[in-house]
């Protein structure tokens, strides 16, 4: 126990240092640290790895997801478990995990700057077979844009699969809710912006100014669909 809590306290040490002056919070005394953009976070998490030490995994969280756990949107794993050994080995460890938890969270304030950003990405990245929440998170991100034909092909591709678990069907109901709402992006806007702030409540991340950037010119797009 008592290693476990030399590698944990040295990581949150080299944390504290790294990312605190950014402007990330610690979440209570866990290893876990979020950089809060209003309707997203990164999440960043110095994982205990079965023995003693940490590896460090970053990532978006989309808070249109109205859950009430931290997680992983995209993003993942950025650095391989490191030992415990000694606290003179680990503590130099831990620092170079904090500056990369530091690097990999400046990426991606840089891109997904605004929403014209996020709907970029989300809607051109590789399709990857069955996973639904891909399909989603594009689809929010491109009637919030104003992009509904785009919205509603990806919210059709969602319906397409097969609903195997009850998460499956929840997420099929909300995904035809929004096909219905795509054409309009103030009712798109409205639902989003309700639904995150039930999220921030379940996550107790306390109020935020929520407001979406229209599309600017440099993602290449008009406000019209595409």
């Amino acid at each position: 126990m008592a290693v476990t809590t030399s590698a944990s306290r040295l990581v949150t040490a080299a944390a504290r240092d790294v990312l605190r002056p950014l402007g990330l919070t610690q979440r209570g005394r866990s290893r876990i640290w979020i950089d809060d953009h209003g309707w997203w976070l990164s999440v960043v998490e110095f994982t205990p790895p079965r023995t003693a030490g940490s590896s460090l995994t970053v990532g978006a969280m989309w808070l249109w997801h109205d859950i009430d756990h931290l997680a992983f949107h995209t993003g993942g794993k950025v650095a391989d478990p490191e030992s415990f050994r000694s606290e003179a080995q680990f503590a130099p460890r831990a620092a170079d995990l904090a500056h990369a938890a530091a690097e990999s969270a400046a990426e991606l304030r840089a891109r997904f700057a605004d929403l014209a950003a996020v709907a970029e990405y989300l809607t051109t990245r590789p399709v990857r077979r069955g996973f639904l929440w891909d399909d989603f998170d594009a689809g929010v991100a491109a009637g919030l844009v104003g992009h509904a034909a785009t919205a509603r092909r990806r919210f059709d591709r969602m319906l397409k699969e097969e609903p195997l678990a009850p998460w499956m069907v929840q997420a099929q109901d909300t995904a035809r809710m929004l096909h219905r709402l795509a054409p309009d992006p103030q009712a798109m806007t409205a639902w989003a912006i309700r639904t995150i702030r039930s999220c921030r409540d379940k996550l107790r991340l306390g109020p935020a100014s929520l407001s979406f950037a229209t599309p600017s010119a440099r993602t290449g797009h008009s406000s019209k669909d595409h």
